[in-house]
């Protein structure tokens, strides 16, 4: 893993990314301590649409009105 200061990292990040995004790791340090690590980001997945079908579900009661207690614990309306 290259370590490179702060502002090693600030003068030539287009460099950096460059090198993470071919599966790098590039360490940030202050002085000689470490304080970031730069690492290839995680694919973002695509979601499905009704992914959750038949798993979600409710009954004929679902639009009953809420009891009084339930209602006051969630003050006036």
């Amino acid at each position: 893993m290259k370590t490179v200061t702060i502002h090693e990292a600030k003068t030539q990040l287009s460099k950096l990314i460059a090198e993470v995004a071919e599966g790098g790791e590039v360490m940030i340090a202050r002085g000689k301590t470490p304080v970031a690590r730069l690492v290839p980001a995680e694919p973002v997945k695509r979601r499905r649409f009704g992914a959750l079908k038949d798993s979600v579900g409710f009954d004929e009661t679902f639009f009953d009105p809420l009891p009084e207690d339930e209602l006051a614990a969630w003050g006036e309306i």
